[in-house]
């Protein structure tokens, strides 16, 4: 599953080169021109990262970043603060808000690349590793393979995105939208009623080698990855 980086930039020339550059390097990412809807794109779809520009139309970087903290879901997402402003007292007030690390405009995307890493290992390890395991679970996305204790296990390509997707973030609760767009994609139209039938189908091939049930339906909200202690 590919990192989903959130960009909030309004300046056009800038957006499309981090864009560009992060999709190069494989990262899923969504573009957002000013802080209000920045807030309702990390509202309808967590990110695992957020690049935020300080001076923003509607609602300022800072402002954003701190509304993004009040927030259960975002509240430890990490955000790189990227400025033109290079002050110390800039540095500390973007900290001060809920920044993660700041970048002074004009920066190195190596270096932006880097950072962007070290904060995604810090926060989601599992993000950045090709073999992940949740208790018996083991799913390798290099080779497409998926291990219930010794015994290899076959799924359909949906099947194999939404529990890469579940076994990423262990025990986050996802509605049905949150996970069309996370496994579908955003521009692809689907029913949410169908990601039901994919869970049917992946719960059932779990199933097959294991006692307990790891996806967890929670009412009115969604479904969530949970392995038994």
């Amino acid at each position: 599953m590919q990192p989903y980086v959130l960009v909030v930039e309004d300046e056009d020339a800038l957006a499309t080169l981090l864009e560009y550059n992060f999709q190069k390097e494989g990262y899923e990412v969504g573009m957002a021109g000013d802080g209000e809807e920045a807030l309702i794109m990390a509202a309808e779809r967590t990110p695992d990262i957020i690049l935020m520009d300080w001076m923003l139309p509607k609602l300022s970087g800072v402002e954003a970043c701190r509304r993004l903290r009040r927030r259960e879901e975002t509240r430890n997402t990490p955000v790189i603060m990227l400025t033109a402003r290079g002050d110390e007292t800039d540095r500390i007030t973007g900290l001060d808000y809920g920044a993660d690390d700041y970048m002074v405009k004009p920066f190195s995307i190596p270096e932006l690349f880097a950072r962007t890493r070290a904060l995604l290992r810090r926060a989601s390890p599992s993000l950045l590793e090709d073999v992940i395991r949740q208790g018996d679970i083991e799913i390798d996305t290099k080779a497409f393979r998926v291990k219930c204790g010794d015994t290899q296990i076959h799924l359909g390509p949906t099947e194999f995105r939404l529990l890469d997707h579940f076994m990423r973030h262990p025990g986050r609760v996802f509605s049905r939208e949150q996970l069309l767009d996370a496994v579908w994609g955003r521009d692809v139209y689907v029913e949410a009623r169908t990601v039901d039938v994919h869970i049917g189908r992946l719960r059932k091939a779990l199933k097959k080698n294991r006692t307990s049930d790891p996806i967890r339906t929670v009412r009115s909200a969604g479904y969530a990855f949970e392995i038994a202690a």
